[in-house]
């Protein structure tokens, strides 16, 4: 007979399982936000990454208060197809305003760590090296609401990091984020989240960007999930700004198609237990 402790292990792993809706929903986030590709060149995502600031978890581009995001977050990550073992690197930038050129000045770092691991799908640092600690967001007023994205990175056996990034840094400091994940050997993006955060009012003109509509993905297309706006709609939107109360939902993406795979995976699983009785 199976366990039926293994059994509900089976199921809770399927459960938090990404969907390949959550995967599309991100990318079109992060393409409609303008961080790809004036951040990161590519961005293809094999998982999901959730952040939770003191117990409540944040949509992709929803927009925070400062003080709400002081402390790090505990962050999650939930693979489409694959487990994830093995090291990370985990970053947290500035990327300011959607509009913004980088030239070599690069991108404020406001968090970067090296080795961690996840263990039940949470990320830890038990074993890490902290190049540098969380470091809260504090843009300056009236410079608009800035994007900061956190990234997590492979990090194979043959990652070396440069010299001037292989030892803690105090304090936030400016860096090119593509250039040390080339120099340095990282592997490809596993899984981002981004938040944004605004002081003041903003007296700038900002691009125009749109927010994310999850019935025009190409698995709810053919799969047929339910429209609507997923998360939150990128900074500087059209119509809306990231920093209204309207801005953002705290719906996640995919999470109807997610509670009907859940559902029926629970279904099949009791069907099995019963069975095997």
């Amino acid at each position: 007979m199976i366990s039926l402790t293994l059994v509900s292990l089976a199921l809770a792993a399927f459960a938090n399982a990404a969907t390949q809706l959550d995967i599309e929903a991100v990318e079109a986030h992060f393409s409609q936000a303008l961080i790809v590709p004036a951040l990161i060149p590519t961005f293809t995502p094999g998982a999901v990454l959730s952040l939770a600031f003191s117990g409540t978890d944040t949509p992709t581009g929803k927009a925070l208060q400062k003080d709400a995001v002081a402390s790090q977050p505990v962050v999650t990550v939930s693979a489409l197809n694959a487990s994830l073992t093995g090291n990370f690197t985990i970053a947290m930038v500035d990327a300011d305003v959607v509009g913004t050129d980088y030239g070599s000045d690069g991108v404020n770092r406001h968090w970067l760590e090296n080795s961690v691991t996840i263990a039940s799908g949470t990320v830890t640092n038990t074993s890490a090296t902290a190049i540098t600690a969380y470091a809260g967001p504090g843009p300056a007023s009236g410079s608009g609401p800035h994007r900061y994205v956190v990234i997590l990175y492979a990090q194979p056996s043959t990652f070396s990091p440069p010299a001037d990034l292989s030892a803690p840094v105090t304090g936030v400091n400016k860096f090119d984020l593509n250039a040390y994940v080339k120099d340095s050997g990282l592997g490809d993006i596993v899984a981002a989240n981004y938040f944004t955060v605004e002081v003041g009012t903003d007296s700038t003109s900002l691009p125009a960007t749109s927010a994310v509509v999850s019935s025009t993905l190409a698995p709810a297309a053919s799969g047929g999930a339910s429209g609507g706006a997923s998360g939150g709609a990128p900074a500087g939107a059209s119509g809306t700004s990231a920093s209204s109360p309207g801005a953002s939902s705290t719906d996640k993406p995919g999470a109807a198609m997610k509670s009907g795979v859940q559902t029926a995976a629970a279904f099949l699983v009791a069907g099995v237990v019963i069975a095997l009785l």
